[in-house]
């Protein structure tokens, strides 16, 4: 077999798969810490998001442009600016607003809630069979998400939001639709490449926000640290995360996608601990335990099941 047909293979398929979206996980799981040293610097959430998506949509642009990307058109190009202005600005927005109303953590915990109604979803709507390995996957990289992220909560958080009923409501609707927009992805994305499809997405939303900006007035970053959180925000956490993500997505579906995706909180904590001094419990260290299980299950369950 040669090394070409090797490269081809549904299993290299799936490892490339694979990595592309554990190392997009990583990049997301950046984005909260970069924010926190953006918000500190004076910025608001418009204004974040405007520069968040503005920057990356004109390196997206440049990227695409010097690679002769080949741009959809018709009812996938509608549908693509829809995901971005609608899907990914939606879940954006309903996930920065949850942030402003309830603890972080709960937030983080009920975005992640999307792997779940992803594979019920698939189930339902794209009629993806939801095998065994895939359905212990799931469940255990749900539950060392949850250990990972409760003990953040800690005691008595609720009382300092007195708008957490409002924040669940929030952190919710960005789960769901999150999850819309991962299948939505999935389907759209089947004849189109990764690159120009996440320079339309990044580039709708980025209309979107800065539009938004310009009409409640932009409140800039004060600092140098500040600026540089925005373009690690809009270079790692959006140009990279995104397209790492769209080039997982079309080769392993959008059930391993979004259960792979869990590692994002982990990887939170961890730079937490290192970045802001933040302690890591051992509950904590159990659930990343379990999560690493799960994108190794989900790693090898496909040869398994592939084997004579």
């Amino acid at each position: 077999m040669t090394a070409g047909a090797t490269g081809d293979s549904p299993a290299a398929r799936r490892r490339a798969g694979v990595a592309f979206v554990v190392v997009s996980a990583l990049c997301f799981g950046a984005m909260a810490i970069m924010a926190r040293i953006a918000y500190a610097s004076g910025i608001d959430t418009t204004t974040l998001l405007a520069l968040r998506f503005s920057i990356a949509a004109l390196v997206m642009v440049a990227v695409a442009r010097l690679r002769g990307a080949v741009w959809p058109r018709g009812r996938v190009l509608a549908a693509l600016i829809g995901m971005g202005a609608l899907g990914y600005a939606g879940q954006a927005f309903t996930f920065f607003t949850a942030l402003t109303l309830a603890p972080a953590g709960l937030v983080a915990l009920l975005l992640y809630l999307h792997p779940a109604l992803v594979a019920v979803l698939s189930a339902v709507l794209l009629h993806e069979r939801l095998s065994t390995p895939k359905v212990v996957a799931l469940v255990v990289a749900l539950a060392g998400m949850a250990l990972t992220v409760l003990p953040t909560l800690g005691d008595g958080a609720p009382a300092a939001h007195p708008g957490i009923a409002s924040g669940v409501a929030f952190g919710v609707a960005a789960a769901a639709i999150y999850a819309g927009y991962i299948l939505v992805g999935a389907r759209v994305g089947r004849g189109v490449a990764a690159l120009p499809m996440a320079t339309l997405v990044i580039g709708s939303a980025a209309l979107l926000f800065a539009f938004a900006a310009a009409l409640s007035g932009p409140r800039w970053p004060g600092t140098t640290a500040g600026w540089l959180a925005v373009a690690g925000i809009a270079l790692v956490s959006t140009v990279a995360a995104i397209t790492l993500f769209f080039a997982g997505l079309a080769r392993i579906g959008p059930t391993q996608a979004s259960t792979l995706s869990t590692v994002e909180p982990l990887f939170t904590v961890l730079l937490a601990a290192v970045v802001l001094g933040e302690t890591i419990t051992a509950v904590q260290l159990a659930g990343g335990v379990l999560i690493l299980a799960a994108v190794v299950l989900l790693a090898r369950a496909p040869r398994r099941l592939e084997a004579p």
